[in-house]
């Protein structure tokens, strides 16, 4: 089993950063591929990166790339979400999961654990 909390997400201005957290509990972090998803209101959870097991390998949605980066220390139990140049359709509440894959997928389906959510917003 693992429990994951994510952390920092807040208000900003568009064109501004964030840095989320996602601490997870448990001995085996270093098992599970990370991924990230964010969901609007009426709309579907979206995938927006994922790291794999080893952090070696990471991917991106479209929308993220160029602008977010995943990274993951396994020491610490904790992936992040760093994001640059924020626009307003960024703002979502932002779920990190996990998955016992090594890399990653974009689906979720893929992950068997997830987080409470936290809430980005960007305004213009």
């Amino acid at each position: 089993q693992v429990q994951l909390v994510e952390s920092g997400g807040g208000l900003v201005q568009a064109g501004g950063s964030l840095r989320l957290s996602c601490a997870a509990s448990g001995r085996t972090f270093s098992s599970y591929a990370m991924g990230w998803f964010r969901q609007a209101p009426g709309k579907e959870r979206e995938f927006v990166g994922a790291i794999a097991r080893s952090g070696g390998i990471t991917s991106y949605a479209e929308s993220a790339k160029g602008r977010f980066t995943i990274s993951r220390d396994n020491a610490k139990n904790t992936v992040y979400l760093q994001m640059n140049s924020l626009k307003p359709e960024d703002t979502a509440v932002y779920y990190c999961a996990a998955g016992r894959t090594v890399v990653g997928g974009t689906a979720t389906s893929g992950y068997q654990y997830w987080g409470q959510g936290t809430q980005v917003t960007v305004s213009s």
